[in-house]
């Protein structure tokens, strides 16, 4: 079985960005991609946002009911980042996942033991992950784990 890179991005927020340097990665250990969409919203907090955009609706307030329901990302987007994966030579699947980063990811890499290193996108690192959070998943995922930052573009 071919090793993968576990690149991890976030549901809520540009998901794919990260994903040309994991691509370039991928190519130069020669492995596959697995993408793990983390959604962080728990149950309770996806129902709300139902809820809330229902009674949006039903006020006729559509497109403010549809930003609601738009806060996650679509089948389609997430498809575009496996297809982007593949056009690039990379066989990749996707795997989209609720819940704490640690617990997912530490749940995912004992059913996937091919996986040898973890990275982290943008979204998750600048938005979803804090210290604390980032030292626990480095002791207990037994694979290096990688943070990527999101490169600004400096003007001379």
């Amino acid at each position: 079985m071919k090793k993968q890179l576990l690149f991890i991005t976030s549901k809520n927020g540009d998901s794919d960005e990260g994903l040309s340097y994991a691509i370039d990665l991928a190519k130069t250990l020669d492995e596959n991609i697995a993408i793990l969409l983390l959604n962080k919203k728990t149950a309770e907090q996806r129902f709300q946002d139902i809820m809330t955009a229902v009674a949006f609706a039903e006020e006729g307030e559509h497109g403010t009911a549809r930003e609601f329901l738009q806060s996650e990302k679509t089948e389609e987007q997430s498809y575009s980042m496996v297809k982007e994966c593949k056009t690039a030579g990379i066989d990749a699947n996707m795997h989209a996942v609720s819940g704490d980063l640690v617990s997912v990811v530490n749940d995912f890499l004992k059913k996937k033991t091919a996986v040898d290193m973890v990275l982290l996108s943008p979204t998750i690192t600048k938005n979803g992950v804090s210290a604390r959070e980032l030292q626990k998943l480095v002791k207990t995922a037994s694979r290096p784990v990688v943070t990527i930052a999101k490169q600004e573009m400096q003007h001379a």
